[in-house]
């Protein structure tokens, strides 16, 4: 497995600086590319187990979240602990449109909503 992702990585090297927009949009994923640099990032944690943190890279891209511990009942009314996120990430695309993306995982699951998250129509019953 390791001698494969070196073969490829060595031939993403090989590409020619040139020969590049020739290269399929897949294989360009492997050149190699100079990660962004976080221009500032936050952490922050309570003794009851919540937390917030955030960073902002130097080409704009943005993420925060916090996270809160809560008490919720199962089915069988038990009390369980969870952890409540809630968040929210945010970048510009190809075209050069900031696309916001808001989440939240609780007890009922993860849910995401943003322009770019396809919604679903109605179902009918």
């Amino acid at each position: 497995m390791i001698v494969v992702v070196f073969a490829l990585v060595a031939v993403a090297c090989a590409v020619p600086v040139d020969d590049i927009n020739k290269v399929e949009p897949e294989a360009r994923l492997l050149l190699v590319k100079e990660p962004e640099k976080i221009i500032s990032s936050e952490f922050n944690h309570d003794s009851e187990g919540g937390y917030n943190f955030s960073f902002e890279t130097e080409k704009g891209i943005n993420r925060n979240e916090n996270g809160e511990v809560k008490e919720v009942l199962d089915e069988d009314q038990k009390p369980h602990m969870v952890v409540v996120v809630r968040g929210s990430y945010s970048y510009t695309d190809d075209d050069g449109k900031v696309e916001t993306i808001n989440y939240s995982a609780d007890e009922k699951g993860f849910h995401a909503d943003g322009d770019s998250i396809p919604t679903n129509a109605p179902s009918r019953r």
